[in-house]
């Protein structure tokens, strides 16, 4: 049986496996950080939820909540990076989070 590699934001890493048993816990309370719990932590923050890798425009929409053509003056000016796989425009879901990164590091400088 071959070992087939893990896409990115398919799914928690596949080296995720907690040394600590369900319900077990410390005297604290809470469990210490275990290496693969660090990855899992960034694995979360940079996928969006369902996992996909690639969005169309309509679905991107959603998750923004913005209108067809601000997504587009937001690719076209840069800020939103995309790619084209024939006539389709997709956004990579790295994209995403470097966008709303991009207007949180705007917010604050306000």
């Amino acid at each position: 049986m071959t070992e087939q590699p893990q896409r990115a934001c398919s799914g928690p890493p596949a080296s995720h496996s907690s040394a600590y048993p369900a319900g077990l816990r410390t005297k604290g309370g809470t469990r210490p950080a275990h290496p693969s719990d660090i990855d899992q932590q960034d694995h979360q923050r940079r996928c969006p939820a369902d996992g996909r890798q690639l969005y169309r425009v309509a679905d991107v929409m959603r998750l923004l909540s913005m209108s067809r053509s601000v997504i587009y003056e937001q690719i076209r000016s840069g800020r939103l990076r995309s790619v084209k796989q024939g006539r389709t425009r997709l956004i990579p879901a790295s994209a995403i989070t470097d966008y709303i990164t991009l207007l949180e590091q705007e917010a604050r400088k306000l």
